[in-house]
This record gives structure tokens, sequence and C-alpha cells, in this order.
């Protein structure tokens, strides 16, 4: 076994590796860029190597940096974790050369496996059932344009060398064929240096399920059984789950030989991942092979018992494989939200910037938390959004999404936005909670994007009570010269948006009755009135909801809805109406800047008349490109940014002739 153990990665995987090395006696060494230099994985390793700039292509995609970083600590061995180099041919030929081990599959697999063109023939030729379409690489919009053609539309364009999400756009007619290859080709431009693209058939109600393998170099191989990772946004996971409901003992069997074959043919070892497309039919079809951990992979580990990252630093080190496929099982259920640092109300626009507060529900039985930010860390621009991973198990699928429900309601996260809400509203969604989810789940949801989970009339009355019984316990602390009798009441009036709330607060040595509306809800604390996150008792149900306060104004968070609540005297709530409001400047004939990010064109000029749903600009953040498009027709008055400016969120990019000056 190795003695020393570099990690080519930051974030949570980076320090998930570094948790399985150390628990091995393998001691760690990580790299870091600019950005990174305080970040958790630099602080969790044993020595840590500067490589470069905060940029990826300047620090973490640096090949010839990796290999000197092991030299001069001499770690004899490298995991790529995912992204970055992880599947980089040239990462495993440069560490042969240099005598250091990588962990991870042959570099002719990766090579092969991570060319999707390659990959795809390769599966026809092993028997494994592949998307119908066209498997050579596209000349330009019109070709992909004249290729929809033939197969049909809906199709897909996909980057050769995409992954993550990244470099992949469905289309429903030509013109949105025409841009799809443009994005597509741009996207994996800039993130693999490869602007390659093809066209396959998209397939309608589809389920994304894939096939963790694991194999040696002695010949061994199994499967662990499957995922489904069916709920994504942008063809990007957002919550995975294993086993999968869809899936039955026949099906799972097939597709775990089917995955097998593929990997012997390859000559695939370590931890790899064969994914397919599922119908409703349930025929399925080989998408891609990832020739790395994914994700998504503490769901595998919980319902399997098996650490991957254990497995893959002793297969790298020679040793056999010892688990047999008798020996896997499935052990109750588990399900992965994906935490990322994006505003789920703003149309998911990325969010960067240092985190305040930073409080995972890591206590409770049945989670686990993989993440790479602490409380005061920073959220980098330069790299991909996903802050955390949260992921609970139980004994069955019910279970387990009751428990993720309850922990997500538990999850702070302050100075930055989060996706925590759309994620809390996901797992309590009847379909899923049915099971009944497709890839095209959240577009067929949420067409309109997210705006909060809607909430019942029975836990809005749960929160007026809460927010009101809470005031009261502020109201009687900030008092200095109170004397807070046995019994206490109190009347108020609860504003949320337009609506107002009667609410009668009774408290005695039981609790406390809140009449709300007629109503009586009985709350009793299991916790401090007095934290960001309460527990307490309504009418006897166990409720978790986060709630912030200034002054006489309450932000509530609960069940994937954030509610902003005012508490009022009777007579200030019979006045509320007549006080002055602010009104908001008018900023119409203004494009600004919705996220911070690199301006990557500009596609108009001063003069140019532009309709509703024209492409006015292109910002990169994360990884991701973003088009802005016109709002409204008019005519350009200036251009206020230049193409590689770094933009700051509502920075002024573009601006209008009034209409009133027109």
């Amino acid at each position: 076994m190795f003695d020393k153990l570099l990690i080519a990665n930051r974030g949570e995987i980076a320090c998930r590796v570094i948790r399985s090395a150390r628990h091995m006696g393998i001691q760690t060494v990580a790299v870091f860029s600019d950005a990174d230099r305080d970040a958790m994985h630099v602080q969790m390793a044993d020595e840590a190597v500067h490589i470069g700039a905060s940029p990826s292509a300047e620090s973490y995609l640096l090949v010839d940096r990796i290999i000197e970083a092991c030299r001069s600590t001499g770690a004899e061995a490298v995991h790529p974790g995912y992204g970055f180099l992880s599947e980089k041919s040239a990462l495993v030929l440069g560490l042969e050369k240099a005598g250091i081990a990588f962990v991870g599959p042959p570099a002719k697999a990766i090579e092969i496996m991570g060319d999707k063109i390659a990959s795809k023939a390769l599966a026809e030729s092993a028997g494994v059932p592949t998307i119908p379409g066209f498997n050579e690489v596209l000349v330009d919009a019109q070709d992909a344009v004249s290729r929809a053609g033939q197969i049909g539309y809906p199709v897909m364009l996909k980057a050769s060398a995409g992954g993550g999400g990244k470099g992949m756009r469905v289309a429903w007619n030509d013109d949105e064929c025409r841009e799809g290859f443009e994005r597509a080709s741009s996207e994996a431009r800039s993130s693999f240096s490869d602007d390659r693209v093809f066209i396959e058939k998209f397939v309608s109600q589809p389920r994304h399920i894939e096939i963790q393998v694991l194999a040696d170099h002695h010949g061994n191989a199994i499967h662990l059984n499957e995922r489904e990772c069916s709920i994504q946004r942008r063809h990007q996971k957002v919550v995975e789950e294993a086993p999968s409901p869809f899936v039955d003992e026949a099906l799972r069997t097939e597709m775990g030989a089917q995955a097998l074959a593929l990997a012997r043919a390859v000559g695939y070892t370590s931890a790899g991942t064969v994914e397919f497309i599922v119908d409703a039919e349930r025929n399925f079809y080989f998408l891609e092979m990832n020739t790395r951990l994914q994700v998504e992979h503490p769901v595998t580990e919980l319902i399997t018992g098996v650490d991957l990252v254990e497995w893959m630093l002793r297969i790298a080190a020679g040793e056999d494989l010892t688990l047999t496929q008798q020996d896997i099982g499935i052990r109750g259920w588990a399900l992965e939200s994906r935490v990322y640092a994006e505003d789920p109300y703003r149309g998911f626009l990325p969010s960067s910037g240092r985190v305040h507060r930073f409080r995972p529900p890591d206590d409770a039985k049945g989670v686990r938390v993989d993440t790479g930010i602490c409380e005061g860390g920073e959220v980098s621009l330069h790299y991909d959004p996903m802050i955390a991973k949260l992921v609970t198990h139980g004994p069955d699928r019910e279970e387990a999404a009751q428990t993720m429900s309850r922990v997500l309601d538990r999850f702070e996260i302050r100075g930055i936005q989060s996706n925590i809400p759309f994620l809390a509203a996901l797992v309590q969604h009847p379909r899923f909670l049915a099971g009944e989810t497709t890839t095209g789940f959240i577009e067929e949801e949420f067409p309109e994007g997210f705006s909060g989970n809607a909430l019942s009339q029975d836990i809005i009355r749960r929160i007026v009570a809460l927010v009101a019984v809470v005031h009261e316990h502020w109201h009687l602390r900030e008092d200095a010269h109170a004397v807070i009798p046995q019994t206490q009441s109190a009347d108020r009036v609860v504003q949320i948006n337009a609506d107002q709330y009667a609410v009668s607060v009774v408290t005695d040595q039981d609790g406390w009755q809140a009449t709300v509306e007629g109503e009586t809800v009985s709350i009793r604390f299991s916790s401090s009135a007095f934290t960001s996150v309460i527990d307490f008792y309504a009418d006897g149900i166990e409720v978790t909801a986060q709630l912030s306060r200034t002054g006489a104004r309450y932000e509530v968070f609960h069940s994937g809805a954030s509610v902003d609540a005012l508490v009022l005297e009777p007579y200030s709530a019979a006045l509320y109406h007549l006080m002055p409001r602010k009104v908001a400047p008018d900023l119409s004939h203004l494009t600004l800047s919705p996220m911070p990010g690199l301006l990557v064109s500009v596609a108009v000029t001063e003069g140019t008349e532009v309709k509703a749903g024209d492409e006015l600009a292109v910002i990169e953040a994360m990884k991701m490109e973003n088009v802005i498009r016109a709002e409204r027709d008019g005519t350009v008055l200036c251009v206020h940014a230049e193409p590689g400016e770094a933009l700051e969120v509502d920075q002024q990019i573009i601006e209008f002739v009034r209409e009133s000056s027109a």
C-alpha cells in the first residue's frame, strides 16, 4: 500500500479522499490555487503544495504542476477525484513516465470512454444497446440541422468530450438546433479544450440509471447495483438515489451484466460508472461511461457498505478485488441532494462570495454531509458551484425521504444563496414521493422556474403561530424591567405579504396556545426559541424551522419556502396600508449582470435595434455559459462592458434608449 497520496483536486471530493486515506493510514498531500489557499482540503491534508493562479487552466488542469508536486513531496500515487484532470489521459501517461501510480483506470480506457463517439462505437461492438443517431463529428450548425432533419426532432447535441452537464443541449426545432450547436461547442471548448459535437435522438420521458462497477488488474470485476439520477436541471444531476424505485431485479441483473461487458471490452480497472437511458418500457441504451469516481457515489456506499475510495486505492496498489458479486446486497435506501451555490429564485444564477454561516445537519442519525466548505470560507467564481452533498439513509425510501426533508430545514447557509429551498420542494413533491420521475421532471413541474414551495393553510397557520410566540419571547427578554409572569397573553397581527392574521397568544407552564384567525395551535419548544434553527411541536407534530429576526420582522424557512413576516400591534396593523412605500427605481432601460461572471461576448453595438428574445450577451460563471436576452424591443444607446471583463452582480452591461425619448 502507498505511504503518501496526492489528491489532484479541491473542495468536497478532495476532503472525501483524504478521509479514506487517513483511515487507511496513508499520508496525504493537497494541492491548491491562489483562491484555495485557506480551503478546507488544504487544512485537512498532512502537506499542501501551491500549484498556480485561481483559474483552473492555470492550476488544477496543469499536469506538470501535479507531477512536480508529487516529486517535491514524495507522493507515490495520485487520486484525481472528479472533474479537472480525472478523465485526462495526459495525467495518467505523465504519472507513468514519472513512476507515480494513478488511482484510476488505464489511459486507453480514459481516452476511449472520454470520447463519446468512440465509446458509442465500442458499446455497439460489445453488443450494448445505444441511442440512434450519427456517430460522427458535426461540421457546423447547418450540418447539425441537416442531421437533425434525418433523425427527427427532438435531438440531443453533445460535446464529445463533455461531462457534468456541460456541452449538452436539447433541440426541438432548427433554430434551437443551431443555437444548441454553438453553445455546446463553446462550452466544450472552454471546459475541455475540445469543441467536437455530435448528435443523437433525444429519448422522451427517459430515466437516467447508472451502474457502479469495480474492476482490478487480475480480471475480477463486479457491479454495485444501480443509482437513479433522473432529477436533473440543465442536464446536471440534482437529486440521486440508490436503489432506483423503477428498476426491478431482472433489469438490475441485465444492466449490470451489460455494464461489466463494456468494462471488460475497454480493459477497465478501478471504480467507474456506466450510464444508461431507460424508457418507460424498461428498454435501456448506453449513454456514456465515467472513468472516475462519481459525485453521487455516497448513495452506493451507504446501501452496500463498500468504501469506493478505499477500493480504488487498493486496486491501484495492485491488490486483488476480494469482493464478489454475491457480497453486494442492498441495505436500505439512500438519497443525495446536491447543495449548490446558486439562487433558485433568480433562475438558479450562480452565487459566489464569503460564507458567513455554514451549519450542516451532520449530527443526525442516518445523515452524511460531504463538503469542502467551512464557516468563513469562500465560494469562488472560478469553480463548480456545488458546496456540499447532503445524504440520508434509512431502512426504506419513505424514511430516507422524510429524513432528507427534515434535515434540509436544518441546513444553515448565510452569505451566499443556495438551492436548499428548491431541494426541499423537490423531495416533498408528490411525483418524487411516488418515484415517478424522469429527466424532464423539473422542466415539467417548474416550467416557469422556482418561486418557493407552495404552503398549505395548515403550514401557514403553523408559521404564523410560531412567529407570534417567538416575538413574545423576544419582547419579554428585551424588557429589562419586565417581571415574567407564570402566564402571559397578548394580541398581535402577523403580516405575510398582503395578508394579515390576527393572533392571540397565551402561555402557561405547559407551553403556548396561539389562536390564529379563530383556530388554536399548541406550541411547545424542544429547543431554545432564540436560536436560528428552532425545533418545536405544533399540535404534537415535530417541526423544524429556520428563523432570523430584525426587530419585528422575521424571515422563516420551512418546507422549501421562505416567508417574510412582520409582527404588528393591532392598532398599527389597522394603519399599515397607509404607510409610505419606497418606489423602486426604473431600470427597464438597462441590462444588468444577473450574476458575477466573465463577459464572454456582446452581440450588440450602439444603435442596434433588438427584438424581445434576441441575444444580447453571454456570461460565463462557474463553468456554465448563460445567455442574456432582451426582455422587450428597443434600441441600444450604449454598451458599458467589453468581452473579457469580470462582472459584478447588477453591473451595467447595456443601456437602451428610454421609451419616452425614443
